[in-house]
């Protein structure tokens, strides 16, 4: 279990500096966004190309900041029924619900989408946009960010494991706090 923890750390090392790291996208998107429509309204100028990479950073945040948002805790839960369980009980619904929906999910997306991004790549494939930029960079985003996901699930998998096997503390504890 040590070297599970060990490696779960390091997981969210990454996924947290990865989810730190892209959220100034954000701004450079909303900047983007700013000075195109200026351009459009002001000069009658408008740029396809700017417009898609407005597109893209928006896919960069939404993709590569999911492993983040689950370390965090911060994925969308239903929990009319889940908040009034016993918090061993809630861990093993966790737990679950990593092995049967989110490990599949993340499976066959990045099965499905890496072959995609590389033949995107080989291609050189171009948006059909007059001004257009290239779609490759957007679509190796899909199974890196899916990735990154799959990493996080595991890592929140061994801390659940460690907290019932008590080895570890409750994951839910470190919401908002330590290295992330």
């Amino acid at each position: 279990m040590p070297v599970l923890l060990r490696l779960s750390y390091l997981i969210d090392n990454i996924n947290g500096f990865i989810g730190r790291s892209v959220s100034w996208l954000v701004l450079i998107a909303v900047l983007i966004s700013a000075g195109n429509a200026t351009m459009r309204k002001v000069f009658s100028v408008a740029s396809n190309a700017w417009l898609e990479a407005q597109w893209y950073l928006f896919s960069a945040v939404f993709l590569l900041a999911a492993g983040y948002t689950l370390l965090k805790g911060e994925h969308v839960k239903i929990d009319i029924i889940y908040g009034h369980l016993q918090r061993r009980t809630q861990v093993w619904i966790e737990i679950l619900g990593t092995l049967l929906f989110l490990f599949p999910f993340v499976g066959i997306t990045f099965y499905l989408t890496l072959p995609q991004a590389l033949n995107r790549i080989t291609s050189g494939e171009v948006s059909n946009n007059a001004g257009g930029l290239m779609l490759w960079p957007v679509w190796i985003l899909v199974p890196i960010g899916f990735a990154l996901l799959g990493l996080q699930g595991a890592s929140e998998l061994f801390k659940r494991i460690a907290f019932l096997r008590g080895a570890g503390p409750d994951p839910a504890e470190g919401y908002g706090n330590g290295p992330h």
